[in-house]
């Protein structure tokens, strides 16, 4: 009987110079991932870079752009996939079902990365989405002031009570609205510059409430209003984009429930994600629950989410697959 799985996939922030080099050198899989991304996406990387060499030899400071970062982790996570089947005797075709896998769900941008593993669109197509969403959250963020800020000790009722704080000494149409839900006692908030400032403040709202407030070094106010023209971009591209079954389910971080299964809800729901707030602590929560015996899998690049389901759920192990077993 084959062992069941459940596979996590990592988000931005879990990008670093190496990533995914050393499935490229022991798995031939691994590797045509990372030409196939560097064909596609040709010449639109800042100075003409290949993706692969961004991955392995950097710099940081080109690796850590959004418009860079996104495409790079979706295709190491996808080598990582590719190259853990090949380890087991699997074709990518029938992959998901032969490996056992039940679930599967990403942070954010790797929601992306789950869904193609689950079959709902192509590597090309979900790179050329992945790479779209990233350039045009880069434009977005350089297009207004904005920044997040790490809550840590927070619930939400203190989050949200923190951002109501912050704005009501502000200006008019400031924003400052809860990002991430990552794990409990630390939630991230996003929103105006101005106003993130004033919330992470020695004297701020955070501060009263004896939460310990650090503003994060992002490009800009992610999962907020502020994201709302990048995700009118990325609607026009889902449009445009075939969307087929799932061969497993996908959580979808909006909703932390499996996504309907649809073409237009999925489309729906990555559109509301770049503006929505991400609940992955309450989508481990729930994985954890609902598929307590099975085995947790996180994909390259990284172990972050390891980390976090300690904090949600420490009965659960997970297995990372930063480099090959």
């Amino acid at each position: 009987m084959t062992t069941a799985r459940v596979v996590l996939m990592p988000g931005q922030g879990a990008q670093f110079v190496g990533m995914g080099k050393v499935w490229a050198e022991k798995s031939a899989e691994a590797k045509r991932v990372f030409d196939e991304a560097d064909a596609i996406l040709e010449g639109k990387l800042p100075g003409g870079a290949k993706l692969s060499e961004l991955c392995w030899n950097g710099p940081a400071e080109v690796l850590n752009r959004t418009d860079v970062s996104q495409p790079a982790i979706y295709t190491a996570g996808v080598a990582c996939w590719r190259g853990m089947l090949a380890q087991m005797g699997i074709g990518a075709q029938a992959g998901v079902k032969e490996a056992g896998v039940v679930s599967t769900a990403g942070l954010s941008l790797g929601e992306y990365t789950a869904l193609h593993v689950a079959g709902a669109f192509s590597f090309e197509d979900g790179l050329r989405l992945v790479a779209l969403r990233g350039a045009a959250m880069q434009e977005a963020a350089e297009k207004s002031v904005g920044g997040m800020v790490a809550l840590i000790g927070a619930d939400e009722a203190q989050a949200k009570q923190v951002c109501a704080e912050a704005l009501a000494g502000g200006s008019a149409g400031e924003v400052l609205v809860c990002a991430n839900f990552n794990a409990p006692g630390q939630i991230v908030i996003s929103g105006s510059k101005s106003a993130c400032d004033r919330a992470a403040a020695a004297d701020g709202p955070a501060a009263k409430l004896g939460l310990r407030a650090t503003a994060l070094q992002v490009a800009g106010a992610f999962h907020s209003p502020l994201m709302a023209p990048a995700a009118e971009k990325l609607r026009a591209a889902l449009q445009t984009t075939k969307i087929g079954a799932l061969s497993c389910e996908v959580f979808a971080n909006v909703t932390a429930q499996a996504h309907a299964g649809d073409a237009e809800s999925i489309r729906t729901r990555l559109f509301e994600q770049l503006t929505a707030p991400v609940r992955w602590a309450e989508s481990c929560a729930a994985m954890a629950k609902q598929y307590s015996s099975a085995e947790f899998h996180e994909l390259a690049p990284g172990k972050t989410l390891m980390g976090l389901m300690r904090r949600i759920e420490k009965s659960v192990k997970v297995i990372t697959h930063d480099e090959p077993a």
